[in-house]
C-alpha cells in the first residue's frame, strides 16, 4: 500500500537531505579521529578552562535542551533557557525558564537559597564560603546541579578530563555565528563534544553530553550565548529577599530531590 503523500514525503525529503549532509560531512569526521587521547584536543580544552577561570566575574545565557526516553523509545526534548551569575570567590546567581521548571538559585557566600517564582515558595540553608564548595554541597547533599555547572569551577579541566578515554578535534564548526573549535571526549559513562570559540577568547559555545550508560543514549546540550566578562551586578543581586506572600518550606531530602538542570 502506498504510504499517504504528505505524510510521507515530507519525511522521506527530510531524511534524504540529512543523508546528502552525512556523506558530506562524516568522512571529514572519521578523519579527524584518531586513537586515545590527542595532545591538541586537551590543550584546547585546558586553554578554555583556565580563561574562565581567570575571570573574576562572568554572566551568560544558556539554551539547555535535556531528552527523555520512553519505555517505548521514542525520544521527548524539553528545553530550558537559563542565566548564569558569577562573581569570584562567592557569589553566584543561575535563573531558570522552561515547560516545567522556573526557578531562581541564590548564593550570596553564605545562604543558598532556591526560589520558585510561579507558587512562591522557597527553601534556604547555610552554604559554605566559596562557590565550588557551595556547588559541591549542593550536589552531594541537596542532589541539585546548577546549569553548566562544572565548567564554573576553577579546576573544570581536571572535572571535564577525569576518566577521559578518547579526545581528538573533530575540526571547526560554527556556533551562533561564532567559529568555534569542535572536539570530542569520551570517558566511560558519557560521551560529550566541546565548541571552543577560536581565537583570543577561548570561550565556551556548546557542550553536548551524551549518557550512553542509560537505554536510549539521551542528550543534554547546552549553547551558551551573550557572554558578558565585564558584567555590573546591582547591591543585593545574588542576596534572595523573599517576597511578602513567599512561603518558606525546606530541601527535600537527597533522596526525594529532583536534580536541577
Amino acid at each position: 500500500m502506498t504510504p499517504p503523500i504528505g505524510k510521507y514525503s515530507n519525511t522521506a525529503r527530510l531524511m534524504a537531505g540529512l543523508s546528502l549532509v552525512l556523506v558530506v560531512m562524516l568522512p571529514c569526521t572519521a578523519s579527524a579521529q584518531s586513537a586515545g587521547v590527542d595532545p591538541q584536543a586537551v590543550a584546547l580544552l585546558q586553554t578554555a578552562t583556565d580563561f574562565l577561570a581567570a575571570q573574576q566575574s562572568f554572566s551568560v545565557e544558556t539554551r539547555n535542551t535535556l531528552e527523555a526516553v520512553l519505555t517505548t523509545g521514542q525520544k521527548l526534548e524539553f528545553d530550558v533557557a537559563a542565566s548564569l551569575s558569577i562573581a569570584r570567590p562567592n557569589r553566584l546567581r543561575a535563573d531558570r525558564r522552561g515547560e516545567h521548571v522556573d526557578q531562581v538559585f541564590y548564593y550570596d557566600g553564605t545562604t543558598l537559597t532556591l526560589f520558585n517564582p510561579d507558587d512562591g515558595y522557597f527553601a534556604a540553608v547555610a552554604a559554605p564560603p566559596t562557590i565550588e564548595a557551595m556547588l559541591d554541597y549542593a550536589r552531594e547533599k541537596l542532589d541539585i546541579v546548577t546549569p553548566a555547572g562544572d565548567i564554573v569551577y576553577e579546576d573544570a579541566f581536571s572535572i571535564l578530563m577525569e576518566d577521559v578515554t578518547t579526545a581528538f578535534v573533530v575540526g571547526t564548526g560554527v556556533v551562533d555565528g561564532v567559529r568555534c573549535n569542535h572536539l570530542a571526549f569520551r570517558n566511560p559513562d558519557t560521551d560529550w563534544q566541546i565548541w571552543i570559540q577560536d581565537g583570543g577568547q577561548p570561550l565556551i559555545r556548546k557542550m553536548v553530553i551524551t549518557s550512553v550508560d542509560v537505554a536510549g543514549a539521551p542528550d543534554f546540550s547546552v549553547v551558551f550565548t551573550s557572554w558578558d566578562l565585564e558584567p555590573a551586578f546591582g547591591d543585593g543581586f545574588f542576596t534572595f529577599v523573599p517576597p511578602a506572600e513567599a512561603m518558606k518550606i525546606d530541601f527535600l531530602p537527597k533522596t526525594c530531590q529532583t536534580v536541577a538542570r
